[in-house]
């Protein structure tokens, strides 16, 4: 006889949801679904981790309610479903709510408070909501496994981590690399392809933008000589290139052409200062630089002033005809070495928009450091205090402040006194905790810079897309990074392969936008330059002659026995703890800890 269910005279919902819920705790239902379908197929659900730092939101609700129809569903198919929780609470939004909570930022660690404090308190923010989570979590009858939550901070996770890493590594699917890769100034990490690929991390943004004038060095070279005559004729001949980031401009390096694009020798005049000048950009492009209503107009009969700068192209040649010719530093504060200041070919070079050559600064963009190294351009870099080779900007976004170079190096500066006037500077205001609306940015001060020098063709605001982190929802800076990669690249085909294979709802879902990411991937940026979270598990010497992956805590407790007995550690302090490597019961491994300082 089928079982008859309770009828009810009116629709009360809260009173509904307390009584089915209770009926569910008495008769404990959920541990039973467990425990009576021992022995059936098993289907295993994890939870992606909510952040317990944070209260829970409406939109958890409803992602968790999706969540446990699958559960449900498997469950009455006759599966064992064993739905585990967990916790996330390693990361960047817990460092910046502890920062935040304690008035510090990233710098004043192991300044105004030690590693060790700073995240101790990371550990007791972590789980600050815990119990409004586990509230909801009953309330909204929610089945999963809470007593028993994985949490990303446990050092059992971290061990678990520190595996499937070493696993990586024995395939040589890790390694370190010194590349210019996405970086959050205001969050201090680096972000990985995928957090900037986070919806909305690209946004429009009006930024000031300038054509730069750079101008040709009257030498002997081979590969002036052909040229020579047409562009010293008449005024100071220049190559003109446009960018978006004027603030890179001390950083140039080289200027790139694209080999079978057409270029244009151009006589005209400075539309700022009124003196004449001859002029390389691409043929394509003469719609944007020059005024078509000026070029009837003679060049003798300009003046100062007029609205119609007149204009005469007076050769054209090929990009590869411009290769090797040498131009002026366009701000003479750094000497980046022999091989600079040169014209080079870039296979990435467009005629999309600007001038058709493009601005070379090799700390600052993947690219242009790829092109650099091919024809033997040195980056231009300082050295700080400890002796490390940096770009011009530091990791908070501004000009490196004199005082935090080496004095040898400053010594040797071509012009530290031009400099100075520039130390300290924020590459945006974004990163300036003390701008305001009425702040001039470094752009605005570079483009005004290179007028009164008469080094700049055009100014003018443009609209782009800029990408932003994910976080802190400020500007991000391409930037070099002394990084660890996953070798996703290596695998890139099997996932293509494997892509085809899944089922996707809409299909267009595999096809576009995960597809398309897919055909573009690039290797996983994995480490962070932050203190609260999974220290990466490799050991090296200084030299990068010897390097160690470890994969496990009984590993670890074994090298440093190791090192004990070598006479390179006093005791290990593990073992001094209590810790008994192999035991893996959860006291155990709280005797311990896994984070920084102590690893």
């Amino acid at each position: 006889m089928a079982k008859r269910f309770k009828e009810y005279g009116g629709l009360n919902l809260p009173e509904i949801n307390q009584r089915v819920l209770g009926q569910w705790s008495d008769e404990d239902v959920f541990h039973r679904t467990m425990s009576e379908r021992e022995g059936c197929p098993s289907f295993v659900f994890f939870e992606g981790p909510p952040s317990a730092n944070g209260r829970p939101g409406i939109h958890h609700v409803l992602a968790r309610t999706i969540k446990d129809i699958f559960c449900r569903y498997k469950t009455m198919q006759g599966f064992q479903v064993k739905r585990k929780a967990g916790w996330d609470t390693h990361g960047l939004p817990v460092e910046l709510g502890v920062e935040k909570e304690l008035g510090i930022t990233k710098e004043d660690i192991g300044k105004k408070i030690s590693v060790d404090e700073y995240n101790a308190a990371c550990r007791r923010e972590v789980m600050k909501y815990t119990d409004q989570w586990e509230d909801l979590t009953k309330r909204m009858g929610y089945w999963v496994d809470m007593p028993n939550a994985y949490i990303t901070y446990d050092n059992r996770y971290i061990e678990t981590v520190w595996w499937l890493l070493s696993k990586l590594y024995e395939k040589g699917y890790l390694y370190k690399g010194y590349t210019i890769q996405p970086y959050s100034p205001a969050a201090g990490t680096g972000l990985s392809s995928h957090e900037l690929n986070q919806p909305g991390c690209y946004r429009d943004v009006k930024d000031t933008t300038c054509v730069a004038q750079f101008k040709v060095v009257d030498d002997n070279s081979p590969a002036l000589a052909p040229y020579r005559d047409i562009l010293f004729q008449w005024g100071t001949p220049y190559f003109l290139a446009w960018t978006t980031t004027p603030w890179t401009l001390p950083s140039n390096t080289a200027l790139a052409v694209g080999p079978e694009i057409v270029y244009n020798i151009v006589r005209t005049y400075n539309p700022y200062s009124g003196k004449p000048i001859t002029v390389v950009a691409a043929d394509a492009l003469m719609g944007s630089l020059f005024n078509a209503k000026a070029c009837e107009l003679r060049l003798d009969e300009y003046n100062k002033g007029d609205k119609l700068v007149p204009y005469e192209v007076v050769a054209t040649v090929k990009g590869t005809d411009l290769v090797g010719i040498n131009y002026e530093q366009l701000l003479p504060w750094v000497n980046p070495g022999e091989g600079a200041f040169r014209v080079i070919p870039g296979d990435y070079v467009t005629t999309e928009d600007g001038t058709g050559i493009v601005h070379i600064a090799g700390t600052f963009g993947a690219d242009d450091l790829r092109v650099s190294k091919q024809s033997g351009v040195p980056p231009l870099h300082l050295i700080d205090r400890d002796g490390n080779i940096r770009p011009m900007v530091d990791m908070t976004g501004r000009f490196y402040l004199m005082s935090d170079l080496d004095p040898k190096f400053v010594s040797e500066m071509v012009d530290a006194e031009a400099y100075k006037a520039w130390e300290g500077k924020y590459v945006k205001n974004a990163y300036d905790p003390a701008a305001t609306e009425e702040t001039e940015t470094l752009d605005v001060q570079i483009c005004m810079e290179l007028k009164a020098t008469d080094k700049v063709y055009k100014i003018e605001k443009h609209t782009h897309n800029y990408p932003h982190c994910w976080r802190t929802d400020k500007p991000v800076l391409y930037y070099p990074l002394d990084s660890w990669f996953i070798k996703t690249t290596a695998v890139r085909e099997r996932l293509m392969e494997l892509n085809e294979g899944i089922n996707w709802k809409p299909a267009s879902t595999g096809s576009g936008r995960f597809g398309k990411w897919l055909e573009n991937l690039q290797d996983w940026n994995l480490s962070r330059s932050r203190y609260w979270g999974t220290p990466l598990p490799i050991w090296r010497t200084e030299d990068g002659a010897e390097e160690m992956c470890i994969s496990s805590l009984e590993q670890l407790c074994a090298e440093m026995d190791r090192a004990v007995e070598a006479g390179l550690m006093k005791e290990n302090l593990y073992r001094k703890a209590g810790f008994e490597p192999g035991v893996y019961a959860k006291d155990n491994y709280d005797k311990i800890d896994l984070h920084r300082p102590y690893v």
